[in-house]
């Protein structure tokens, strides 16, 4: 069974609870594989994998919903092939939901291997300079191969910084492919996203969410933010176009971020969120914690009988020292990367859902408040931290 926009038998979004003293609010995401409860954040695992992680311990951090790379997957091993053994959700044995981006971004991240055209991006595989075209309609047939539960429509991302008139030429594209997405059956449990485009004016912002709130999608994604610009006008450009947006449908701040980031996003009324920090960060040896950021290869933690974090429940702080994992660190050991990352994702999955609770009990300035005062009571590590990310 196929559908296309506006076929769903029923939405994919209700709103719980509303903030009094900000645009934050709580929601859930209706899927077939699961309810997700929002705001939410999503690991990122564009191979069909989160990096060192099995499902089991991805849900067991508090995650129902993970991404996945159309672009990606489609280089390797195939969305045929994935499709051939069940779909994405088979093939990585994951029985949560999916989300797939569509690899728009990529024309940023890989741009000198890119070359975007009315028609299509086309570009070289980063993994053996092999040339391919994505258009619109078929990043959709990806997609939809691999069966995830949220797609992403094709969009042209521009970099940062790009001239208002460069970013104009991508919004415009971007409207016009996504009629060419929407004009693609999927299967009946899958929804498809827009991607608001328009750089760091505010003005085209609104535009973009216009034109495309005219076409109809189930959700509505920022997209092309985190690229360079200043912190503050991120937010400003968030704010100036969530609030335009449909109550009933879910916002999706696409590559975004830090845990202040999140924090900041929810507050101006963002729902959804992506990032590949914690587990790059884990990889990294950066943890988080309740009072700020622990770089664990620092000497001063040889020593250190203390767990990483005396407030978490996760099973690293539950177990293991800041002494060992600065060993396994040092040694290069594989393990210091699995144990870091899941308490990373442990400290995520925790986060947003203090963030919900806050929001439901009406207490989201006292949380905000509170959070900001451990960071900066958090020392050094932290500091250095702002530097390398």
């Amino acid at each position: 069974m196929s559908k296309t926009i506006g076929e769903n038998s029923s939405p994919i979004f209700s709103v719980r609870h509303n903030d009094t003293g900000t645009s934050a609010r709580t929601g859930v995401l209706q899927t077939a594989h699961g309810k997700i409860e929002t705001p939410v954040f999503m690991p990122v695992g564009s191979l069909g994998t989160v990096k060192g992680i099995d499902s089991h311990e991805i849900q067991s951090c508090g995650f129902g919903l993970i991404l996945g790379n159309a672009y990606h997957l489609y280089l390797r091993p195939g969305h045929t092939l994935i499709a051939e053994q069940g779909g994405l959700h088979q093939f990585m044995q994951w029985p949560g939901a999916l989300l797939t981006d569509s690899g728009g971004f990529q024309m940023v991240s890989l741009a000198n291997l890119c070359k975007v055209t009315e028609e299509h991006v086309g570009f070289k595989s980063h993994l053996d300079g092999s040339w391919h075209e994505l258009t619109p309609e078929f990043c959709m047939e990806v997609q939809v191969a691999l069966g995830s539960d949220i797609m992403m429509m094709l969009d042209h991302c521009p970099p940062y910084p790009s001239t208002e008139a460069q970013v104009r030429e991508a919004v415009d594209r971007t409207t016009r492919w996504a009629r060419r997405c929407l004009s693609v059956p999927r299967q009946a449990h899958q929804f498809l996203f827009g991607i608001i485009q328009g750089g760091v004016f505010p003005s085209l912002r609104q535009e973009a969410a216009g034109q495309l709130m005219e076409l109809g999608f189930d959700g509505y994604a920022l997209g092309g933010l985190s690229l360079g610009e200043e912190k503050q006008t991120m937010f400003q450009v968030i704010q100036s176009v969530t609030k335009h947006l449909p109550v009933d449908r879910p916002r999706y701040l696409m590559g975004v971020g830090l845990p202040e980031d999140i924090l900041e996003g929810v507050c101006r009324g963002v729902d959804m969120f992506d990032c590949v920090i914690p587990t790059r960060h884990g990889r990294t040896g950066w943890l988080f914690t309740s009072s700020g950021r622990v770089l664990i290869k620092n000497a001063k933690y040889a020593r250190d009988e203390s767990p990483i974090d005396s407030e978490c429940s996760c099973p690293v702080c539950q177990r293991y020292s800041r002494s060992y994992l600065r060993h396994l660190y040092v040694a290069n050991e594989m393990l210091g990367v699995r144990l870091n990352t899941i308490h990373n994702l442990w400290y995520y999955g925790s986060f947003v859902s203090k963030i919900r609770r806050a929001i439901e009990m009406g207490q989201l300035q006292e949380f905000r408040t509170q959070f900001y005062e451990a960071q900066e009571g958090s020392g050094q590590d932290a500091k250095q931290d702002s530097v390398c990310v």
